[in-house]
């Protein structure tokens, strides 16, 4: 939740990339933590550290489907002379009385029953003749018996050592011990650990919602027939990708035309369901930029600290660029630019550590690393702005620059998976030099 108006500036004033940044995130606040059941929780971050209330496993058990014996009583075993012992019966999971297990004697245990009393080790299935050892009349009542089982012989080839293939109360985490830290993202390990030690519910920030639309009268959803002038509608698709993989739940919202009440129209029906709102396109300075115009009507009917501020960034791809909040919430909204590069790089660098700040994440950037330039040529660069190029990255610590700095060339974004980072002071970067990389993928 926005909570504060972006800072004042003059029309004129460039902005840096930094400045940018650091007003966005100074205004974006975390969202306000909530109980939601485990599966609801999913890609949530934890608030509270988790204790675990009972050891795992809560009690002795068998890792294997074999017979629970004495260790004296196995000593020695051999296929030669096997140790033949009575069965007294069997011990399945989930059992609640247990045999016990005495001199000469075993139980046939499952994988996850409980050590039986008296029990002290468990030899597999494979290292026994299965219970049909004990000579012909012995061999018909075992192949007759239940899933409890009742009686008989089962001949052991193999002596065990104390504890073998017991997993034993506690070994996995003890009770008292701290399960997951408060920062946790909640992936499907950390589910079944909440499961596996009877909590239901866990108190999280939620996975913000973000409103992805774009606009432009040019604009044809895919599958639709491209009529003259017209272009399929990439951005919202790219960005509401982009917002699912950064961990928000987003929804797309059609390409809407250049018309500014039908924008601010859909930007306001839009706000009951969003945390975040995030348009491309109609940020310039073209005669048919509306979201402008747009925009500052909805903020001049707004409350008092709500505003969208228009500002051009010393940076390339993504000069123009507009943030501020709207809405009786004053929910935080990032106007991108509409080329497709454009909007992607503003949205790695912008609209991403947003979305990881309203989740209450520490770490809201992409990794960074420096790597050696591989490029038949030096690349060249504007001054006064800090550009970002689409690139590989090697593992041998090599980042290769893929397409050219067009910020319509899309099929070169599918390809990388970094962005070389050339600093405002740098004209030419030249081949072999070292660079910082941002890491996308």
């Amino acid at each position: 939740m926005s909570t504060a108006a972006p800072r004042p500036a003059g029309r004129d004033h460039l902005w840096s990339v930094d400045e940018h940044l650091e007003d966005i995130l100074a205004t974006v606040r975390p969202l306000d933590p909530i109980e939601l059941q485990l599966l609801d929780a999913q890609g949530c971050v934890l608030v509270e550290d988790i204790t675990v209330p009972l050891s795992l496993p809560p009690f002795d058990n068998s890792s294997m489907d074999g017979y629970a014996v004495r260790v004296a009583d196995v000593a020695g075993a051999s296929e030669e002379f096997p140790a033949v012992l009575e069965v007294v019966g069997d011990v399945a999971a989930g059992r609640a009385d247990p045999l016990t297990v005495g001199a000469g004697q075993a139980a046939r245990i499952m994988t996850g029953a409980p050590l039986p009393p008296g029990a002290e080790t468990v030899v597999p299935v494979e290292w026994t003749d299965g219970g049909l050892g004990g000579g012909p009349v012995t061999q018909m009542r075992a192949r007759s018996l239940g899933p409890e089982g009742a009686t008989g012989q089962v001949a052991v080839h193999r002596e065990a050592p104390p504890r073998a293939h017991v997993r034993a109360q506690g070994s996995d985490v003890r009770a008292g011990a701290r399960a997951l830290e408060a920062g946790t993202v909640l992936g499907p390990p950390q589910i079944a650990l909440l499961a596996a030690i009877g909590r239901g519910t866990v108190r999280v920030r939620p996975r913000p919602r973000v409103v992805v639309m774009s606009t432009g009268s040019e604009l044809v959803q895919p599958d639709e027939q491209l009529g003259s002038g017209q272009i399929y509608d990439s951005n919202s698709f790219a960005l509401t990708a982009a917002a699912r993989d950064a961990g928000a739940i987003a929804y797309r919202v059609g390409a809407v035309a250049d018309d500014a009440d039908t924008l601010r129209t859909t930007i306001e029906d839009q706000l009951v369901r969003a945390d975040l709102m995030v348009t491309t396109g109609g940020v310039s300075v073209g005669a048919y930029d509306v979201v402008k115009e747009a925009l500052s009507h909805v903020a001049d009917e707004d409350e008092a600290g709500s505003g969208i501020d228009f500002r051009k960034l010393a940076m390339q791809p993504g000069k123009p660029q507009g943030f501020g909040s709207i809405g009786p919430d004053h929910t935080p909204l990032l106007a991108l630019p509409g080329n497709p590069v454009s909007s992607y790089v503003s949205f790695e660098l912008f609209v991403r550590p947003a979305i990881r700040t309203l989740m209450g994440l520490p770490d809201v950037h992409r990794p960074r690393t420096r790597a050696r330039v591989t490029a038949p040529e030096a690349l060249t660069s504007p001054k006064g702005r800090r550009q970002f190029l689409r690139a590989t990255h090697g593992a041998d610590g090599t980042v290769t620059p893929v397409g050219g700095s067009g910020s319509h060339l899309i099929a070169a974004l599918a390809h990388a998976d970094a962005l070389i980072v050339v600093p405002e002071d740098t004209e030419r970067v030249e081949p072999g030099a070292e660079v910082d990389v941002v890491l996308l993928g």
